[in-house]
């Protein structure tokens, strides 16, 4: 084991910040697996999922004066980063002419995430341990539930995009998902 394998997330961050690529090898350890299986339900390609993976801690490395260590949580910046890598990589493949060029600036505007200070600290025991009620929360919704809910968080479409790929109109989308959200959040609360 290495010697930040006892230090919080954010004194293994401040650490990366200084260059140190040890702490970032540490950061890799504590999180690849989470976040790979993030990304690879997300994209549903193993090598595209461990390709992205790399991409991910390449972009921590590289722009981790972007992450707030005052207000912000390790965990959830870097889960809403793999979300963002993994969307983008969907979307791209479903419509790469549509995209805008990737760049800089673009990653930090779309990829980065901006964690507000109100962001909820969860430590990763509880997350992983809600996992299994998700799961089965969700699996308790109709198909077509789950399906309106896969192309809006896992694979990024918006609203507008849900109505044409299922040729229904956007105040019938609009509804499905807020029908479709309650009902997870009913069924999430009988699981407690």
């Amino acid at each position: 084991m290495s010697e930040n394998n006892n230090q919080s997330d954010k004194e293994i961050i401040l650490k990366v910040v200084k260059n140190d690529s040890k702490a970032l090898e540490e950061l890799y350890d504590r999180y690849s697996p989470v976040l790979f299986t993030l990304i690879n339900k997300i994209v549903q390609q193993k090598s595209a999922a461990e390709d992205l993976l790399s991409d991910v801690f390449v972009i921590i490395w590289q722009k981790i004066d972007r992450f707030d260590s005052d207000t912000g949580n390790v965990y959830t910046w870097m889960i809403n980063l793999t979300r963002n890598k993994a969307i983008d990589f969907v979307k791209r493949n479903r419509n790469p002419e549509e995209m805008e060029e990737y760049s800089d600036e673009y990653e930090i505007k779309n990829i980065i995430p901006n964690l507000s200070p109100s962001a909820e600290a969860m430590d990763l025991d509880k997350v992983l341990s809600m996992k299994e009620k998700i799961n089965d929360s969700f699996n308790k919704l109709t198909d077509a539930q789950q399906y309106v809910l896969k192309l809006a968080y896992y694979q990024g479409y918006n609203e507008q995009e849900i109505a044409s790929e299922l040729n229904i109109p956007l105040p019938t989308v609009k509804s499905k998902i807020s029908i479709a959200l309650g009902n997870l959040n009913k069924n999430l609360a009988t699981e407690e």
